[in-house]
């Protein structure tokens, strides 16, 4: 059965032998979006453009089945004793004759029932122990668990009838180990089901794993500019060695509400207004994707006036007029000390004369740049802060190695932090009992 944390590859999940996979997001390619084109200009917020209600809804599924720590410390032990039980298997099987000589086996036999009957024990156990929530979302994985019990138990007796009976030949016997062999083989493998879709780890191993991080919403000022954005992330082990584990990470903030207040951000940013000097107002904005960039494009107007004085009197002469459109491109990186930083590069200007002198070399121009950068770099550092995303067991574990802006979808802008978590089993588990308070506190899904 596949986890079920891989059907969540809508929204999102990490480390538990549960493979609850995910994925950041919708994808699509770049696209550049001129002044008043677009959806930047106005229409849908909604962000990301995925569902979260049937995402959420699966990732609630997920950490509602999730082990806790004393049931993975339990599940270990089962799962030791189906091992045990399975060497004991391999140690009878060798004592099998190759001929019709049935050789004494009934010391084997009575160790290898033991094996058995103690794996089943410690299975019943475990399953006894489960909580409701747990039994209801894990009914079909129990299910068959239960039969593979049921044939393991139905092998065993046979075989043992068998070993009882002093006319059985070695074939005779062979055929019946072989039919237990496969129902032990299949007991473990549900076995292995079971502990992958509740999210355990078993110490030693590289099961492929993954948790989602469900979506966090935050706020971000920006000139007293209310910029809503949210965002969600993957975690996924790549190896295990020794008890530490290497994790990917990977976090997608939503900037579609940025997109939608551009003007306003600009606006407060930029415009000025002097009685004897320079007017500066932006006309309109817009900001799209240009992955791995993002571009802005803003429609300037400028005036210059003097005032000076005839006769005692203060005059008001306009200088200079004119309006201009210009085009950044903003590409993210991380600089070495791991901040994140945006470097702004000039597509095109298009003024004329005085204005657009100053756009394209002086002091406008620097203004403006900066200012577009500030902008969506105080977002970006606000919806990518590990600190308020990530759940306490791996803040202090995790190192960003890549940043980028992507298209989620109808041209709405995200930015994906691509990085690494170095932590122990421990941590895993610390990992998914923090999610699952996370995702219990939330209540309700978040619509």
């Amino acid at each position: 059965m596949m986890p079920r944390a891989l059907l969540i590859l809508g929204i999102c999940s990490l480390l538990f032998p549960c493979s609850m996979l995910a994925q950041r997001g919708p994808g699509g390619g770049g696209g550049r979006g001129g002044l008043g084109g677009g959806t930047p200009m106005g229409g849908d917020s909604r962000g990301n453009g995925v569902d979260e209600r049937d995402d959420l809804k699966d990732f609630h599924q997920t950490m509602a089945v999730q082990a806790t720590g004393a049931q993975s410390a339990q599940y270990a032990t089962l799962i030791t004793s189906t091992e045990a039980a399975s060497r004991e298997f391999r140690g009878f099987s060798e004592q099998l004759g190759p001929d019709n000589k049935s050789p004494n086996l009934s010391p084997n036999a009575a160790a290898l029932d033991q094996a058995v009957e103690k794996a089943r024990s410690e299975n019943k156990n475990f399953l006894d122990g489960l909580s409701q929530p747990q039994k209801s979302g894990l009914k079909e994985i129990i299910r068959n668990l239960e039969k593979a019990d049921l044939s393991l138990a139905e092998q065993s007796k046979a075989l043992q009838r068998s070993i009882e009976d002093k006319s059985a030949q070695s074939p005779q016997i062979a055929v019946l180990a072989g039919n237990l062999e496969k129902a032990l083989s299949s007991f473990y493998s549900q076995q292995l089901s079971l502990g992958k879709e509740m999210s355990i780890v078993l110490p030693g191993t590289s099961q492929e794993i993954a948790f989602n991080i469900p979506p966090v919403k935050a706020s971000v000022n920006i000139e007293n500019q209310p910029i809503a954005i949210s965002t969600f992330g993957v975690i996924s082990r790549v190896s295990a060695e020794n008890g530490q584990n290497i994790l990917k990470l990977e976090m997608t903030a939503d900037l579609s509400d940025l997109q939608q207040n551009i003007t306003a951000v600009l606006r407060s940013r930029v415009d000025r207004y002097s009685r004897c000097g320079e007017r500066i107002a932006i006309q309109e904005a817009a900001l799209t994707p240009l992955a791995p960039a993002s571009l802005v494009v803003a429609r300037v107007h400028f005036e210059r006036w003097a005032c000076p004085k005839v006769f005692g009197r203060e005059n008001l002469d306009e200088l200079v007029e004119g309006n201009g459109t210009v085009e950044v491109k903003l590409t993210p990186v991380i600089d070495k000390d791991g901040t994140l930083k945006l470097v702004p590069e000039v597509r095109r200007i298009d003024a004329e004369g005085l204005l657009g002198e100053l756009l394209r070399s002086g002091a406008l121009g620097d203004s403006l740049r900066e200012k577009m950068t500030q902008s969506l770099l105080s977002a970006m550092q606000k919806g990518t802060d590990l600190k308020t995303t990530l759940p306490a067991a791996v803040q202090d574990y995790a190192t960003i190695q890549k940043v980028q802006f992507e298209d989620a979808g109808a041209e709405k802008l995200s930015v994906v932090l691509d990085g690494e978590i170095r932590i122990s089993n421990e941590q895993i588990n610390a990992l998914a009992s923090q999610l699952k308070e996370r995702v219990s506190a939330q209540g309700t899904l978040p619509q």
